[in-house]
């Protein structure tokens, strides 16, 4: 016999209600874990297959680069963005941007103009010389802003802005800036920035040999004097100078916008026996002595001595020999020029 019986205690509605919240909460715990498992399975997921793409990618980009050779437009605006290097030249990394820039405007103009003339072996041949040659360039291009830095050079956008204006009204021709643009567009397939970039190394290479070539210096400055000394007599000077300038004789009229480093534009600005001075020569190679024999609106008659700069070619074929220069890419052209 039972002495004490439990007593059932009613629930309340509030209880109830209270309980029954409890049993769905806990219906609901069983799928609230797995669920949150789940989306750190998707997100994780999606981490993964992004690095599968990008490193795919990348690996495409490397290959397309570095062992095809490609030189499309997809991936020449791909190392405009990304500073990847073609080389280096004394440690110094040589933009690809640069490289590919200088070949494809070289392809361009000839594909434009003289393209239908070679066949396909001829034309494997001549993108293989192009590639060298724009490589080389790039290299030294860069090996100038090396220098530049260690001489405290710079060239200001003010100072390209002027080129870039000079170069609209070449030959005397006032251009437009939009009707430049298109000629060098359709020319050599170059934007405004990219032709301020070349303008930009130019000017660079050129104050770099200006400030280091001290035996161009020199003879420039004995050419001038000696010049005062004999009247302006050219010829003189120059077999008196030997193998230190070079001479030449335009030997009768030529086209006063004669591509020839700037002599036959100097020349026109002359009066008959007047001398120009010293001037760089617009590719930058060395300074210039023009003397005007005749002319007439559109042609110049005139003599020049060329003091060439020899000193940043030195440096630079010393660092091939020394094997400073380190070149990430094959062009087909074993030997650099």
């Amino acid at each position: 016999m039972k002495l004490f019986s439990k007593k059932e205690v009613k629930k309340t509605e509030e209880e109830k209600i209270e309980a029954r919240r409890e049993e769905v909460l806990a219906a609901g715990r069983k799928f609230k874990y797995p669920l949150q498992w789940t989306r750190y399975r998707v997100v994780i997921n999606t981490v993964l297959i992004a690095l599968v793409v990008f490193t795919m990618v990348v690996m495409g980009v490397w290959l397309a680069l570095y062992r095809v050779g490609m030189t499309d437009d997809l991936l020449f605006n791909v190392t405009k963005v990304v500073p990847l290097s073609v080389a280096s030249v004394d440690e110094e990394k040589v933009r690809f941007s640069d490289y590919l820039m200088f070949y494809r405007s070289s392809m361009i103009s000839i594909e434009r103009q003289s393209g239908s003339q070679f066949d396909e072996e001829s034309f494997d041949e001549l993108r293989a010389k192009y590639k060298r040659a724009a490589l080389t360039e790039a290299e030294k291009y860069t090996y100038a802003i090396k220098l530049a830095k260690e001489q405290n050079i710079t060239v200001t956008q003010e100072e390209i802005n002027e080129e870039f204006n000079r170069h609209l009204n070449i030959g005397g021709v006032d251009r437009s800036e939009e009707g430049f643009l298109k000629i060098i567009r359709d020319n050599f397939g170059l934007s405004k920035s990219e032709y301020e970039r070349m303008l930009y190394l130019t000017l660079m290479k050129a104050k770099v040999e200006i400030a280091i070539d001290e035996k161009a210096n020199k003879t420039a400055d004995k050419v001038e004097k000696m010049l005062v000394e004999n009247g302006n007599d050219y010829k003189s000077v120059a077999e008196q100078l030997g193998d230190e300038i070079s001479y030449e004789e335009t030997g009768g009229m030529v086209d006063d916008k004669n591509i020839d480093g700037g002599r036959a534009a100097e020349a026109m600005r002359l009066e008959p026996d007047q001398s120009s001075g010293k001037f760089v020569s617009s590719n930058g190679d060395g300074y210039y002595f023009v003397k005007l024999i005749k002319k007439d609106e559109s042609e110049v008659d005139f003599v020049s001595i060329k003091v060439p700069f020899t000193e940043f070619e030195e440096r630079f074929d010393e660092l091939k020999e020394d094997d400073k220069i380190v070149e990430y890419i094959e062009t087909g052209e074993d030997e650099q020029i």
